[in-house]
């Protein structure tokens, strides 16, 4: 009996020592068992998000100047062709500015996590030390403010109607669509770009905000295209989505009256002077050759633009809170573009 309790006491003894290391080891296994296909996965998702430097050169012929699409401030985008044969813009980020580190990052940030038809699709992005570029989907009808001020193009007033029907949807998804608010910045018609098939596609990030929880505005020091800027954010930095829609309202104006903010001085402003033609000179307002005098269905179409300017200023009154929401934007272009296909 004294034999049979000592080896019970042993095995006891072992089982309370070598159980917990079992159990340890096993656990460790599952964890480096279930973590292992993750960080797999993880790596070829990189992998297939970049693409060298030396392939985007080959594309773009060494980003010659005669594939350069476009200029700004944070640097140029090119047009090129990959080897699988898809034409693509690349974005080409100047390092010489500080800026340009953190609008590459922003722009990745916030492309990265949106999923909507009105926004320029990033297929990759290509970063090191001293490059760093996005690859963007290629839109080969350019932007809209070619559209509006190349004398070889022209858009009707359907076709008008439904590119900013096309940005409004687009900014309703950033601002009531997403976890968290986004905020463009810059809304101009350089930065709609169109597809194959006249699709709008809003572009250029590099200065937007997410607005995170609990916040409906916040402070930057970062300023956008002068003429396009709501008032508390050229004054005191202050944004928040209403800042947006303020800069839509302007890019609104522009296209139906084909006169851009810069060309007005002193106190006249493009929204005064749309207010001030309404309604009585609502002739005057339109772009010369969207409505022409002869045209069968004038009354209607100028009843059209009145309601399309209409909404406009209301989306670019000077008090934040008396200004529209997206949501609205859209739903009352849309009823202007079910009036317009009757004409």
């Amino acid at each position: 009996n004294r034999r049979r309790l000592l080896v019970l006491f042993l095995l006891l003894g072992l089982a309370i020592l070598f159980v917990p290391i079992i159990f340890v080891f096993l656990w460790l296994r599952y964890r480096r068992g279930k973590r292992a296909p993750q960080q797999a996965d993880s790596l070829s998702t990189v992998k297939r998000e970049r693409v060298s430097y030396y392939e985007l050169l080959q594309a773009t012929d060494a980003l010659s100047e005669s594939n350069l699409i476009g200029s700004g401030s944070f640097g140029s985008v090119y047009k090129g062709v990959l080897r699988s044969g898809t034409a693509i813009a690349v974005k080409v980020f100047n390092l010489q500015l500080d800026a340009a580190f953190k609008s590459f990052d922003t722009e990745c940030e916030v492309l990265r996590s949106l999923r909507h038809r009105n926004l320029v699709k990033v297929i990759t992005s290509c970063s090191n030390l001293d490059f760093k570029a996005l690859v963007l989907e290629y839109m080969p009808n350019g932007s809209l403010e070619k559209y509006l001020y190349s004398h070889n193009y022209f858009l009707d007033i359907r076709q008008r109607l439904s590119i900013m029907i096309d940005v409004a949807c687009v900014l309703e998804y950033l601002h009531h669509g997403c976890s968290f608010p986004v905020i463009h910045c810059d809304l101009k018609p350089s930065n709609v770009l169109l597809d194959e098939d006249m699709v709008a596609h809003l572009s250029d990030f590099v200065i937007s905000k997410l607005l995170g929880e609990d916040e409906s505005d916040l402070y930057t020091k970062t300023l956008a295209t002068l003429g396009y800027i709501a008032p508390e954010y050229g004054q005191d930095g202050l944004v928040s989505t209403k800042c947006d829609v303020y800069s839509y309202g302007i890019m609104l104006l522009e296209t139906f009256t084909r006169r851009k903010p810069s060309e007005f001085e002193g106190d006249l402003s493009l929204k005064h002077w749309v207010s001030y033609s309404l309604p009585d000179a609502v002739m005057d307002v339109p772009d010369s050759n969207l409505v022409p005098p002869m045209d069968n269905h004038l009354k209607k179409k100028l009843e059209c633009v009145a309601s399309i300017m209409k909404v406009a200023l209301d989306c670019c009154v000077e008090s934040p809170v008396r200004r529209m929401n997206m949501k609205d934007v859209v739903g009352m272009l849309q009823k202007i573009k079910i009036q317009l296909l009757a004409c």
